[in-house]
């Protein structure tokens, strides 16, 4: 059985997790999880996060309705980077865009590459 006490997180108890639609592949973001995220998303199937910035979980949607279902997490080689294959309702990032990654540096220069969702 998996143990999430078994990943390597980092001296804050955290590990980074990816985002990306299961069934499109588009990377949508990047946030972090702790074991007891990690233990909810696996409980539950709504992504749960560990926020920074507020010091408490975070399920992801759970006041803007912009929900992740957990399709399935998978682990890297060395187990201190998670992947976390979903299904995205709305907007994944903050900005209402699809995906946080909506900047590229394209010839030195850098260039918005996604608009907001309507």
């Amino acid at each position: 059985m998996f143990d999430p006490a078994s990943l390597k997180y980092d001296p804050n108890g955290l590990i980074p997790a990816i985002a990306q639609d299961a069934d499109g592949g588009e990377v949508l973001m990047m946030a972090w999880m702790n074991a007891e995220s990690v233990a909810r998303t696996l409980e539950t199937g709504r992504v749960t996060y560990w926020s920074r910035s507020r010091q408490s979980l975070w399920v992801k949607g759970e006041s803007s309705g912009h929900v992740q279902e957990l399709v399935e997490l998978r682990l890297d080689c060395d187990r201190d980077c998670l992947l976390v294959l979903v299904r995205q309702t709305g907007p994944a990032c903050h900005t209402n865009r699809r995906s946080c990654f909506y900047t590229a540096v394209r010839d030195g220069v850098e260039v918005e590459i996604m608009a907001p969702m309507a």
